[in-house]
């Protein structure tokens, strides 16, 4: 008679914390997060481009879901979301790709998408397929900050899914105080109001704006973007929050290595260190 396993496992459920809430209070400082864009430069790097972050020891991926109107970005994120849909990259095959290599990548994976594809997705399904697909929270830059509390906070709640709010040098006192109530995971401070885009360093206007962010004694961790190429970029906005999100410097480094994600991680990296 085959043995039964002890009764106390038949039925027991497992919590599992949310990998982004894990990863703030695993990790205080120098947090490395990197986006690239889903379908670029080729339809199926998708796979091999987690890996490679992971194996190189970067803390979180951001996934851009390609749009033909990307407000908030740069040409080179913006010519990589043309070349990614010219590829067939659509949110459908995204969670197909994701939900195949979930179980090899262990790092926090947010989206980042405008809300023009969610919604023709359909928010609630969006929120059930990134479960399915083990994505741990998102970032919809367009969405007004009171339609996300009217309309779309009890979902995202609901599945355990973190909302990432951008803030700007521009976003008041008082909007700051709400989004770090109403929100959690981290806080993305966007080091300017302009589009994406490397920069050689931050200017004290800027500096200025991140040790005012930090004096406010924020509950949620913050981490700076837009911008963010270099040791000098990268080690200024480590200096006022828990780390940096590093995206138009290695989407080129893709397009440059030819979607080879090992060598354009290690190039990253490499001017991370030495600046």
């Amino acid at each position: 008679m085959p043995r039964l396993p002890p009764s106390d496992s038949i039925f027991k459920i497992e919590f599992k914390m949310n990998r982004i809430t894990n990863l703030f209070q695993t990790q205080k400082d120098g947090i490395l997060s990197v986006y690239f864009t889903a379908g670029y430069p080729n339809l199926n790097d998708t796979a091999s481009i987690l890996k490679a972050l992971q194996a190189k020891g970067i803390h979180m991926v951001e996934v851009g879901i390609p749009f033909s109107d990307p407000m908030a970005d740069g040409p080179v994120i913006q010519e990589a979301a043309t070349q990614a849909l010219r590829n067939g990259m659509s949110l459908h095959l995204l969670f197909e790709q994701l939900k195949e290599i979930r179980s090899e990548v262990q790092i926090p994976i947010i989206l980042m998408g405008y809300l023009n594809p969610i919604m023709q997705y359909g928010f609630e399904k969006f929120c059930e397929s990134c479960i399915e697909a083990g994505v741990d929270g998102m970032i919809i830059p367009d969405l007004p900050y009171a339609d996300y509390i009217s309309d779309y906070k009890e979902i995202a709640d609901r599945h355990d899914l973190k909302m990432i709010m951008l803030i700007t040098p521009e976003t008041s006192e008082e909007r700051i105080r709400q989004i770090d109530a109403h929100t959690s995971g981290f806080i993305y401070m966007v080091s300017s109001a302009a589009t994406t885009g490397a920069q050689q360093d931050f200017n004290e206007q800027k500096q200025a704006y991140f040790r005012r962010i930090n004096a406010m004694n924020l509950q949620n961790p913050r981490l700076v973007g837009f911008g963010i190429s270099n040791k000098q970029t990268f080690d200024a906005a480590c200096s006022h929050s828990s780390g940096a999100i590093i995206g138009s410097r290695f989407v080129t480094l893709l397009n440059e290595y030819k979607g080879d994600a090992g060598k354009a991680v290690a190039h990253l990296k490499e001017d991370l260190e030495q600046g």
